[in-house]
Order: structure tokens, then sequence, then C-alpha cells
């Protein structure tokens, strides 16, 4: 489904901090863990295990009765089609990025809907499971397509990546492991298809949107085009929150907390904090730009943007618990 953007946001529903969760907007951004078996495998089989098990919390919220909208990561996924696209080249021509976004956004929205719709029958609270394969508009002169830098897909011998960079790809060698492709991963300026997402959430729907960040368009003389690029998810996933009116955002992942000295002797849990704390921690370098930092400044922004906001960085598992603000780490203005 799509709708035409440009429509006014959605206004924050106010949180009390107390009671029943009845009618709050909550945005759940799954990590790329919930997708895949624990030990990173990403055959089909395994994807729709984990995808039930992470399931099972999100059900939990939404018979909780909360207003629940989720994105997720699809990194397992497009790598599995990019190698597709390497080991075909020479059979059938290898797809665009946008095109493997897209198919992904798909493939794991329908996971998801028939594994959450399981849950919620099992629960009585059946509701409809809805998803909308999202585009994200960028900027076309992003400073991150003169120098792409973002990791892709799996290591390869130097001889497969001067094949691929012979096609045009863009790849750089990674030490002992091989080369790997890489790409921009630009600005989210704006969810394009939001408004289609928040009419569904809106009659009463639970709705999958911007998977994987999105998949990134640029205007180009007037018109959007796809592009070679991959959108942070969770920078995504705090745009399409604040569009969809949620009064709650949570970064699902594997970890209880964020943490500041990660790694240090001086570690220690974020348990709560605000976006002016998390400016000045990410300033100074405690989080790591491949992996906390997205998440650190998307709920950053999120709570920066004003409205009475509430995020927070806490484990599937105490889902529930952060939405309450009970658990992870949350961040409040």
């Amino acid at each position: 489904m799509s709708a035409a953007s440009g429509a006014a946001s959605v206004r924050p529903v106010s949180w009390n901090g107390t009671g029943p969760l009845d009618g709050e907007r909550v945005l759940i951004a799954l990590g790329g863990n919930a997708m895949t078996a624990p030990d990173g495998s990403a055959a089909p089989d395994a994807q729709a295990a984990a995808v039930e098990a992470a399931m099972g919390p999100v059900a939990d919220l939404v018979a909780a009765g909360a207003r629940v909208a989720l994105t997720h990561g699809n990194g397992p996924q497009v790598g599995n089609l990019l190698i597709k696209n390497q080991l075909a080249a020479g059979v059938v021509p290898p797809v665009p990025l946008d095109w493997c976004g897209a198919q992904t956004q798909a493939t794991v929205g329908v996971m998801i809907m028939n594994a959450l719709e399981r849950e919620l029958a099992a629960r009585g609270a059946a509701r409809p499971v809805s998803t909308v394969v999202t585009r994200t508009l960028v900027n076309a002169s992003d400073p991150g397509f003169a120098a792409p830098a973002k990791p892709i897909g799996r290591y390869f011998p130097e001889a497969d990546a001067r094949r691929a960079m012979a096609r045009g790809e863009v790849w750089r060698p990674f030490g002992e492991r091989g080369w790997r492709r890489v790409v921009a991963s630009p600005e989210p300026l704006e969810i394009l298809d939001a408004d289609a997402a928040a009419t569904l959430l809106d009659a009463g729907h639970v709705v999958v949107a911007a998977g994987g960040g999105g998949v990134p368009v640029a205007r180009v003389d007037g018109t959007l085009r796809g592009v070679e690029a991959v959108v942070d998810k969770d920078l995504a996933a705090q745009l399409l929150a604040r569009r969809l009116g949620a009064s709650a955002l949570v970064i699902a992942t594997d970890v209880e907390y964020a943490m500041a000295g990660f790694g240090t002797p001086g570690a220690r849990p974020l348990r709560r904090t605000t976006p002016a704390e998390l400016a000045e921690l990410a300033a100074a370098g405690h989080f790591a730009g491949g992996s906390m930092g997205p998440k650190v400044e998307a709920v950053r922004r999120f709570v920066a943007a004003g409205g009475r906001r509430r995020a927070a960085i806490a484990s599937l598992a105490r889902l529930g618990a952060a939405v309450r603000g009970e658990a992870g780490t949350i961040i409040e203005a």
C-alpha cells in the first residue's frame, strides 16, 4: 500500500506514565537479530522460527491495548539476495539495491504478519496485521553517495570483488576476511508512505512499515527514483514514529541497556537519561558508529523533537516493561 506524502503529521498521544496501554501508539523497531537464528543463520526455517519467537512480546503489548506499529532490519535478507546477484550474474542480470530492499520488506513483512496473527489469536486478541512496502526519501546530493562506506553482504575473495567492481559496484578490502561491497547510507528525510501506515493504524491494524529503513528513493528531474543505498533502520524508525504520532519508540535489541564506556573498566549501563546527556556521550565517543551509535541517535532525535514522548533501548524480552518505562535505557526530556 502507499499514499501521497506531505499530509500533516498525526499529533502524539500524551503519555501519562501509569495505567493500561489502551490507545497508546507505540513503534517497535526490531533489530536484525530478531529475524535470524542465534547463530546468525538466515535459512528460511531459521528466519521463520526467529520471527515467531519475536512476535510473542509484541502480541503481549497489543493485547495490553497498545496501538502498535513495527519496523525491522533486513541485513541478512538483503545479504542473501546480494549473494544470488553475485552467483547468478552470468545468467540473469543482478537487481539493483532498492529492489532488494523492496523484496525483503515484503518477505519479512509477510513472516511477521503470519506469526503475529497466530500469537494474537492465541491470546484472544485478534487484530488485522498489515504490511506497507515503504519508500524513504533521501537527497540525491547526500555526501554519502560520493564516498560509499556502509558495508553490506558477505566477504568475498578479491577476484570476485574485482568482477563486481567491473559492473560498477564499490568494494573495499577488510583484511584477512576478504572484500566486501560498500554503499551509501544517506540521511533519511521523509517516510513517503507514512500516511498509508497511519490510516491502517487508525483503523485498528497492527502495521509493519519502513522495513530495513525503507526503500531509498531520491527526486531526480522532479520524479522519484530508486538509488543504490541503504537507509539506517533506526534513524528511519524515529521519523516514522513521529509521523504516526507515537508516544513511545522502543528499539528492541539483544542487550538490556545502552552502555557508556562500553568495553572499558568504567563501563556502566544507562538506565534513565535525556537527549542532552546522550548527545554529550555520543560526542565523547561512547557509542560505536556501526552498532549502538545509530540507535542512540534515533532515540535522542525522537524525544528531542518535542511533545510528551518516551523512548527506550531494551531487550526484546523486556518489551512491555520498556514501553512502561520500567526496563532498558529510558530516554525522556
